[in-house]
């Protein structure tokens, strides 16, 4: 992955933090926005890019238009949460809606319900909630 580093899109002053947005070769040379570990956002969070959360989030995320979701290592995350695919490497309670795909890896745990056309649960991972299995 690239990184790049650059001022807000928004004309405000360079006295501001810069904005992270990471190229992942993987995903045809799009944007991915990288809220770091830092960030804390209460309220809701609409995207529609790829988005990798690092930090805490208390609320609700949705991405629009068909892109993932990707809970980091140490992110905490506490909200409903709706995109086309999501991976969780960190925590969340409150419940997955993926379109296509939820993946919880070896660092991950839901605790939530879970609804999902396809789950993947790594060894190690946990979930403590229902899990929805529908084919669309």
């Amino acid at each position: 992955m690239r990184d790049r580093i650059g001022p807000p899109d928004n004309g405000s002053s360079a006295s501001q933090a810069p904005v992270r947005r990471t190229v992942d070769p993987r995903s045809s040379g799009r944007l991915i926005m990288n809220l770091g570990t830092s960030v804390v956002i209460k309220g809701e969070l609409s995207a529609s890019e790829d988005l990798i959360l690092y930090g805490r989030m208390e609320g609700r995320v949705t991405l629009h238009g068909g892109h993932t979701l990707t809970i980091g290592r140490h992110a905490d995350i506490r909200a409903e949460i709706d995109a086309k695919a999501v991976v969780i490497q960190g925590t969340v309670t409150g419940n997955v809606t993926a379109q296509e795909r939820v993946e919880i890896q070896t660092t991950g745990s839901v605790s939530g319900d879970v609804s999902s056309p396809r789950l993947a649960i790594a060894d190690g991972a946990s979930i403590r909630g229902k899990v929805h299995v529908e084919q669309t």
